[in-house]
């Protein structure tokens, strides 16, 4: 397994780098946009961990290149731009993933551990019994289509895209609804009703006083034992 790891801060980069090498990945280190490119031209990588503040530019702009040439590979953005209409701007530009300085090294092995293994399933997502297709916005339950609007679409897409994670009604509203949306946080709940009706309540479980969790139908198996 290869990373690409965009960082130009030299303590960061050989923190990271040595720990990726440890955990068994083939690492390329390159300190700005420019070396990254070249490093992609060279040879193909399975994810990319990338800093925004570099030398020569936003890391995003990278991203937003390799996705507008039809280049899927993923990508995780490790910065200290901590606002919530950054993180949405990432996400938005096509990282598949945000996480912030200080962070946790077994939390981002954790994250890329995820959206490899998203990326091998390929477009779709497959979660228990819950499938998505993003490409088409269908859903099925098994082999049953499920008849969503696209805001309950867009939230299920949000949760499945972070399964197993608390997302807190604040976040979801800025992945479902934007960061500029001036919507109350009891729509979230709303909308989970309406989800939970279509999809089964129990996939999706509440965690008092942070948000909401969706969990596969073998993990609530599990939980049940």
């Amino acid at each position: 397994m290869k990373v690409l790891l965009l960082e130009d801060a030299p303590k960061m980069a050989r923190f990271l780098a040595q720990g990726f090498a440890e955990e068994g990945y083939e690492v390329v280190v390159s300190g700005d946009i420019h070396q990254a490119k070249i490093a992609l031209s060279n040879s193909p990588v399975d994810v990319i961990v990338l800093d925004r503040m570099l030398p020569d530019g936003d890391g995003l702009d990278l991203v937003r290149e390799l996705r507008r040439s039809g280049d899927s590979t993923p990508a995780i953005c490790l910065t200290a731009r901590d606002r919530p209409e950054e993180r949405v701007e990432g996400l938005r530009s096509g990282a598949d993933d945000y996480l912030i300085k200080p962070f946790s090294f077994q939390e981002l092995l954790a994250r890329i551990d995820l959206i490899l293994k998203r990326a091998l399933r390929g477009d779709k997502i497959t979660i228990g019994r819950l499938t998505l297709n993003p490409k088409d916005r269908t859903a099925y339950i098994g082999n049953n289509l499920l008849k969503l609007t696209k805001r309950e679409y867009d939230l299920l897409l949000a949760l499945a895209h972070h399964t197993g994670e608390v997302m807190t009604r604040t976040r979801l509203i800025e992945e479902v609804w934007g960061q500029t949306s001036d919507i109350q946080s009891n729509a979230v709940d709303v909308h989970i009703t309406y989800l939970r009706n279509k999809i089964g309540a129990k996939m999706i479980r509440t965690v008092r006083g942070v948000g909401y969790l969706l969990e596969s139908t073998e993990q609530v198996a599990q939980t049940e034992e």
